[in-house]
């Protein structure tokens, strides 16, 4: 097949790009540039220049030719926009999931020659066709398993998707890049959010947001313990980062309305644990489950709750978690399994 593969300079999508070109495929390297760095010349460095370095590499090293496409401007528009107004409204915000759907698997699509039968990455991931459907289906490593963050992808996006290294674990990938020396084949797996590089979060919320000075009250007493330079740069159960003397301080509340951090060194206080909570926006890959009793996934990583789904109207959801947890917030993307099955997902409300 003719593949366009996406790659970022990370291991992963280089060894789905040696494993194509081993099966005979006629693959394409594309990196899409879609950092802001440029942005915040100021700060520093750019690191995509790191990226670009090891994408040429292992593109030479695998004879397969390499295309730069920026997708900065499609970007802010759809990825960078919504992550500063969620973060404004309190919320937080997933990113990733509007990068696979919007630009990854999105305008990448309709950028490319539509002689390109399909378009790989470096996810851990696969996909199934059975009765005449395209399935998304987890990977056999539980931690990097990313079928979270691929959960709002379409019936018609998948269909062309092709996931190399999804029937793989890590410590195989790490294997396989070492065995054809793979120039980053000992390069750290990239961290935080996927347009920032190495900016920090609070340098990107205060160039966009700026700051919106507030009082640090402490929650037992509501005595004013300090400032803050706006309730954006915090989020519930933060402790460092408060900047007071005698804690461990938590930040346990956050008065939007008021622009007030309510802090505390009890850390029972942090937001109780709870068992339910709605869901609203939802995205099924296929059609909408019939089983009420599934598994759902709150954040990345390979911890599952046993839940059951009531629909309360096609856009809306109540969910019931087997066992409370203290970390569910609105903004964050709830995604249900059946079995080694990815449904598809939606947003906590």
């Amino acid at each position: 097949m003719k593949i366009a593969v996406l790659v970022s300079g990370g291991v992963d999508s280089s060894v789905a790009l040696q494993l194509l070109k081993n099966e005979g495929h006629d693959v394409t390297a594309f990196y899409l540039k879609i950092w802001l760095q440029d942005e915040f010349s100021f700060l520093g460095n750019c690191p995509w220049e790191e990226d670009m370095e090891f994408v040429r590499k292992v593109c030479e090293q695998t004879n397969v030719p390499l295309e730069v496409l920026s997708l900065q401007n499609e970007y802010w528009d759809k990825v960078v926009s919504y992550t500063i107004s969620e973060i404004k409204e309190g919320r937080t915000p997933n990113p990733d999931m509007f990068c696979n759907r919007l630009i990854k698997f999105g305008e990448f699509y309709d950028k490319i020659d539509a002689s390109f039968e399909k378009v790989a990455s470096g996810h851990y991931a696969n996909i199934s066709y059975e009765n005449e459907k395209y399935y998304l289906k987890r990977s056999p490593d539980p931690i990097k398993d990313q079928t979270y963050f691929l959960a709002y992808l379409t019936q018609q996006q998948i269909t062309r998707a092709l996931f190399p290294i999804g029937k793989y674990e890590k410590k195989e990938i790490r294997k396989i890049a070492a065995d054809y020396n793979l120039a980053n084949q000992t390069r750290k797996d990239s961290q935080g959010i996927c347009f920032l590089g190495q900016i920090k979060f609070s340098d990107f919320i205060k160039h966009h947001l700026g700051e919106l000075p507030g009082d640090i009250i402490e929650m037992e007493t509501g005595k004013i313990l300090g400032k803050h330079p706006g309730y954006y740069y915090f989020t519930i159960g933060q402790r460092s980062g408060i900047g007071l003397s005698g804690g461990p301080w938590f930040v346990v509340e956050k008065n939007i309305a008021e622009n007030k951090i309510l802090i505390s060194k009890n850390v029972e206080l942090i937001e109780k644990e709870k068992n339910h909570f709605s869901v609203t926006n939802f995205n099924w890959i296929n059609e909408p489950p019939t089983k009420k009793n599934l598994r759902v996934k709150i954040r990345h990583g390979e911890h599952f709750f046993d839940c059951s789904l009531k629909f309360q109207n096609d856009n809306l959801a109540g969910v019931l978690i087997d066992r409370p947890d203290r970390g569910i917030a609105a903004g964050q993307f709830a995604v249900f399994y059946d079995g080694d099955y990815c449904l598809g997902g939606g947003v906590i409300c």
